[in-house]
């Protein structure tokens, strides 16, 4: 009877259990271990670029944040869409006060 806390094992490429298998000999460990390791380190890799992604979009929004109001050059399409948002916004408050 197998162990029901086993992974169950089943390649559709057998070329591909074979490489597996020689791979976790290779490197000394049953072939659970080694897939689960290789999985591991693949979402460790995966958690490390989301990190460092994260890391980098923080640092250019500070520098935005920090950036003095003036010296930020937004183009005629962007300040007219923020002047037509500003007017909807003074509307509102407008209609909300009356």
């Amino acid at each position: 009877m197998s162990d029901p806390k086993a992974m169950n094992l089943r390649f559709p490429d057998p070329a591909q259990r074979t490489a597996i298998a020689a791979a976790a000999k290779q490197a000394g460990v049953s072939m659970q271990e080694y897939i689960l390791s290789a999985a591991y380190e693949r979402a460790t890799a995966v958690e490390q670029r989301f990190l460092e992604g994260f890391k980098a979009s923080m640092a250019r929004s500070g520098a935005a944040f920090a950036a003095e109001p003036g010296s930020i050059d937004a183009s005629a399409e962007q300040r007219e869409s923020e002047r037509e948002a500003l007017r909807e916004l003074q509307q509102r408050e407008q209609g909300h006060a009356a």
